[in-house]
């Protein structure tokens, strides 16, 4: 996983920090407030295996993230994490899905150009055989009243 590139940025006011993650990596991020608004009538699919590794996008995901396919195939789904979203609600989701059940919620993606998206999504666990063999999301189009309540309760959880 790279860090990202200023020539790869957006315009808009730019913040620049390191992103820690849960597995001990970490990753320089440039931030803008460039918000990118969800497509009407889109869903963003993706899968990963069980460790969070994408196996899988469809052009959804591609088209919203910036990213190319090959970018984002191989590499853990925390990619497009941003800097806003609070590391409970991701334990949240992975305490939800590694225990067999559906997840759902509200999340800010980061863009490779560094500008964000929200989306409100589905995790569920691809089981076969009676084994976690990876996890599929669906993403759908927020409602922006619940995006609007995010931005005012996600601060409080850091």
């Amino acid at each position: 996983m790279q860090d990202m590139k200023q020539e790869d940025v957006v315009e808009g006011a730019v913040n620049e920090g390191a992103l820690h993650y849960f597995d001990g990596s970490q990753r320089q991020v440039l931030v803008s407030d460039v918000e990118v608004p969800y497509p009407e009538g889109r869903l963003i699919v993706s899968s990963t295996d069980p460790n969070g590794v994408i196996t899988h996008v469809n052009q959804s995901f591609i088209d919203m993230s910036g990213f190319t396919e090959d970018e984002l195939v191989g590499q853990p789904h925390y990619i497009l994490r941003h800097p806003d979203m609070p590391p409970a609600a991701f334990k949240d989701l992975w305490d939800t899905v590694k225990s067999g059940n559906r997840w759902q919620g509200y999340v800010k993606n980061l863009r490779k150009d560094g500008a964000y998206y929200w989306v409100y999504a589905t995790v569920i666990a691809n089981i076969r055989d009676g084994e976690v063999r990876g996890y599929t999301s669906v993403r759908r189009k927020p409602s922006r009243k619940k995006v609007d309540e995010c931005i005012a309760l996600y601060p409080t959880m850091f």
